[in-house]
C-alpha cells in the first residue's frame, strides 16, 4: 500500500508536469511551424498560383468557408502583379499574408506575420524532403536519432538518481524529478506512434497528409 501511495503521487505529478510540457510543446509548435515561413509550403503555392495564373494552388491550403476570400484576393492581386515593380512586391505580399493567416486560421492557430526564409525546424524539412523523393528513409533516421537521443538522456537521468536511502527526502525528490520526464517522454512517444495522441497537433489539416509542426 505504501508503494502504491507512491506510485499515486508520482502520476499526480507526471500529471501536472505533463501539463506544463504540453502547453510549452504547443508554444514550441506555433514558434516552428513552417507554413508561415516565406520558404514554407503555403508561401511556396500562392507564388505557384500567381506565377501560373491558377488559383487553386492556393485554394488547396484553405478551407471552403475561406476560398471566396481567396478568390477576391487573387483577382486583386494578380492584375497588380502583372504589371510588375513596386506595386507588385507589395501586391504579392498582400497575397501571401492572406493565403498564410487563412491557413493558420483553418488549423485553429494565430496568424503573427510571415516569418523569414530559414526557421523551418529540421524534422519538419526532413518530412517535406521524404515527400519530395517519394520514400521515408532519411526521414526515419531523423525521428529514430531524435527518440533515441531522448530516451537515452532521461533514461540515464532517472537510473542515476534512483539509488537513494529512503530517508534521505532531496534526493529522492530529486529521483522524482528525473523520473516524472522519463515516463511522460515514453508516454508521449507511445501515444503518437499508436495514434493516440491528443495534444499537441490535435487541430484537422487543411491539406490531405500535411499538417504543421
Amino acid at each position: 500500500m505504501i508503494w502504491q501511495a507512491h506510485h499515486d503521487r508520482l502520476r499526480r505529478a507526471a500529471t501536472m508536469v505533463g501539463l506544463a510540457l504540453t502547453l510549452t510543446a504547443i508554444g514550441a509548435r506555433e514558434a516552428q511551424a513552417h507554413c508561415d515561413t516565406m520558404d514554407g509550403p503555403v508561401v511556396a503555392a500562392a507564388r505557384r498560383a500567381l506565377e501560373q495564373g491558377a488559383v487553386h494552388h492556393a485554394l488547396l491550403w484553405v478551407q471552403p468557408a475561406q476560398e471566396d476570400e481567396v478568390r477576391h484576393a487573387y483577382a486583386i492581386t494578380s492584375k497588380v502583379w502583372r504589371e510588375g515593380g513596386d506595386a507588385r512586391r507589395v501586391a504579392e505580399h498582400h497575397f501571401l499574408e492572406t493565403v498564410v493567416r487563412l491557413h493558420r486560421e483553418g488549423e485553429g492557430e494565430p496568424y503573427t506575420g510571415l516569418k523569414p526564409a530559414g526557421q523551418i525546424d529540421p524534422a519538419v524539412a526532413a518530412a517535406d524532403r521524404a515527400l519530395a523523393a517519394g520514400s521515408a528513409a532519411e526521414l526515419e533516421r531523423v525521428l529514430l536519432h531524435a527518440v533515441r537521443d531522448g530516451l537515452r538522456e532521461r533514461f540515464e537521468r532517472a537510473l542515476a538518481a534512483k539509488r537513494f536511502a529512503p530517508e534521505d527526502v532531496t534526493a529522492g525528490r530529486a529521483y522524482v524529478a528525473a523520473y516524472v520526464p522519463l515516463v511522460h517522454f515514453v508516454e508521449q512517444v507511445h501515444a503518437l506512434a499508436a495514434g493516440t495522441a491528443h495534444a499537441p497537433s490535435t487541430a484537422p489539416s487543411t491539406a490531405p497528409g500535411h499538417r504543421d509542426h
